[in-house]
């Protein structure tokens, strides 16, 4: 037997071994419904636990596809091939499109809530330090948030804030001024005390003239 003979007999043991290892021993007619369920449980995985990652995505589409190379009695190995270098591909894709799309719409700093982040607000409804009855509010640039406060002291209606963080949907603030409480005095102002009677000079007793 020649050389080349003897090199394609290696290469056809090669490959059958190969073709051994890939078929795993299933028929080819199961191949294609293989794929198919391959597919179906990366998509869900993807959509319920991966939260749109696109992991396993691309390679759900490509396992759909070698399922379809398998219909049509492709070989075990091109629909191995399918699948794995096609699902590489397509993550590949995948990945740098949603990283441009990333990009492009990302939020630049100071938008959103957070813009609000250093702002002087105006306290609208007294800010309670253990948040008891949480109506706190305060207004700034015309728009109105519930507050919170680390501080030991209740903020007053009026008083200035700053605003030192975001707390989910309200504003974390901490007094700059405080206005004076707006509550009635609880004892009367001193009064004016009462001003002395007028006297009268003693008139003098008329004297009598000696003669």
């Amino acid at each position: 037997m020649s050389r080349v003979q003897n090199e394609l007999v290696t290469q056809g043991e090669y490959l059958g071994t190969m073709a051994g290892i890939l078929d795993l021993g299933i028929d080819l007619d199961v191949w294609p419904w293989i794929w198919i369920g391959v597919a179906v449980v990366f998509a869900l995985v993807e959509l319920t636990l991966l939260a749109g990652s696109f992991v396993l995505l691309p390679f759900s589409v490509s396992a759909f596809a070698a399922a379809l190379a398998g219909f049509y009695d492709v070989s075990v190995e091109i629909q191995w091939v399918i699948f794995l270098f096609g699902g590489a591909a397509l993550w590949f894709v995948f990945w740098k499109n949603v990283k441009k799309f990333v990009d492009e719409n990302a939020m630049p700093p100071g938008v959103g809530a957070d813009r609000l982040v250093g702002m002087t607000a105006i306290v609208t409804a007294e800010i309670d330090p253990d948040d008891s009855d949480r109506r706190g509010r305060v207004k700034v640039v015309g728009e109105d948030w519930g507050a919170l406060t680390d501080g030991p002291h209740r903020l007053t209606v009026g008083s200035k804030v700053r605003i030192a963080s975001m707390n989910g949907t309200r504003v974390m603030v901490e007094a700059i001024s405080m206005a004076a409480p707006t509550e009635p005095p609880t004892a009367p102002p001193n009064a004016a005390p009462p001003s002395a009677p007028a006297t009268e000079p003693p008139s003098e007793s008329p004297t009598r003239e000696n003669s």
